[in-house]
């Protein structure tokens, strides 16, 4: 018995409370003063939830005439309601993130781009896990030659062999194909042999870095990538099949290539610098940028090319890259703050990018929005917001797939 009695007094004495999210309550109503839906701020607004489906999100006394006795009401006060963050760039299942501490810290649903390849899975009180599957790259390329060779890589010897790989991936649960361009030797890069970092130990409790170290020497080693026309046979084959392809791309080279083959986004802003005409192709073209500032912030081209990309009308994605040592496991306020300082997105705008932009990008239908037919996924903190992300790192509540996973309201 010494466990369970452990076990309550810890959750008593830190007034948490952890569901056990093994079966979602059938009809839930949440009330709060605040509420963002994933496109605007409304006030003194409730939620219903039924079967893990938002089934109406309206003012508060509109549900004055409801029979309650049946239902369970979490009356949150002041408190901000948002979507469930969505984060599209992490490494969960190759760095083992435990899942239940990102759930916890309010990412929701994670793609993971480089790792085993699996079907969709999540959603209903675990985390909503999305696979590519490993990074397509070539023999002796990043990452291979940085990390070895595993689940996270995977090289490709001609056109014919990438049509197959893609081929398989997609039929093994993949919604997108991620591929590397990197040729090696960005200033302040993570994967540069002259950039460290400090590990981080556990989770969003951990300091952020401080992005003043740009004195790295570059590395003149020039990494091998794969060829243009391999790269259009994958984007080629991954788009018959319905399938967006992103790229790891750093530099002016790998991006050529990018935009050459017709790549869909970029998993990461460029490190180096990139010239502006480079930059408006891209927008031109349509490129979603997944942006990845806060654990890029030591490369050089960082602030230049989002506020180039941000000034022509690129469109921006929430990915903080979850499993990187500087990176909280859940909810990254630097990355957000990083964001709007950068592309001078408003504070909803920024919001945007991490819930009904991301899940809207996802083609999940209502993900990351708070409306009626949406998957109850749902985070608050107490309070306001204010125009302030920090907040967000230490959310009160959260529910996926209407299980509540933790309640300290």
């Amino acid at each position: 018995m010494l466990k369970p009695l452990l076990f309550i007094f810890v959750s008593i004495l830190t007034h948490t409370v952890i569901a056990d999210s093994s079966s979602p309550n059938k009809i839930l109503l949440l009330h709060a003063t605040q509420v963002f839906d994933g496109e605007k701020m409304l006030n003194n607004t409730s939620i219903l939830i039924e079967n893990g489906i938002i089934k109406e999100v309206a003012p508060r006394d509109s549900f004055k005439a409801i029979d309650t006795s049946a239902i369970n009401i979490i009356d949150l006060g002041n408190a901000t309601l948002l979507p469930g963050f969505i984060e599209l760039h992490a490494h969960v299942n190759y760095r083992q993130v435990p899942t239940d501490i990102v759930l916890q810290h309010g990412i929701t649903t994670v793609r993971d781009l480089g790792g085993s390849i699996h079907f969709p899975r999540g959603g209903n009180g675990k985390l909503r896990l999305l696979s590519a599957g490993p990074i397509l790259t070539v023999e002796n390329g990043y990452p291979i030659n940085k990390m070895g060779k595993g689940s996270h890589a995977l090289a490709i010897r001609s056109e014919a062999h990438a049509k197959q790989i893609v081929q398989r991936l997609i039929e093994n649960g993949a919604v997108i194909i991620k591929i590397a361009l990197e040729a090696g030797g960005e200033v302040g890069a993570p994967w540069s042999s002259a950039h460290h970092h400090h590990q981080n130990q556990h989770s969003p409790a951990s300091s952020h870095h401080s992005p003043t170290n740009t004195h790295h020497v570059a590395s003149a080693t020039t990494w091998p990538m794969l060829s243009e026309t391999i790269v259009k046979a994958i984007v080629s084959e991954a788009h018959k099949l319905g399938i967006k392809v992103t790229a790891h791309v750093g530099e002016q080279q790998g991006v050529k290539i990018a935009l050459n083959a017709g790549v869909d986004e970029w998993a990461h802003m460029p490190c180096a610098v990139i010239p502006k005409a480079l930059l408006a192709q891209a927008v031109a073209q349509k490129v979603n940028i997944v942006t990845t500032l806060d654990t890029l912030s030591k490369c050089t081209g960082i602030a230049h090319n989002t506020t180039a990309l941000a000034e022509l009308g690129a469109n921006f994605l929430y990915g903080a890259e979850i499993a990187h040592p500087d990176i909280p496991w859940g909810i990254d306020a630097q990355e957000l703050m990083s964001i709007q300082q950068h592309t001078q997105l408003s504070f909803i705008e920024v919001l945007k990018t991490a819930t009904s932009k991301a899940g809207t990008y996802l083609n999940i239908p209502l993900l990351g929005q708070l409306k009626a037919n949406a998957p109850a996924d749902i985070i608050a903190v107490k309070g306001e917001l204010a125009h302030s992300f920090k907040k967000l790192e230490y959310p009160q509540l959260v529910i996926s797939g209407g299980h509540i996973i933790k309640n300290n309201f």
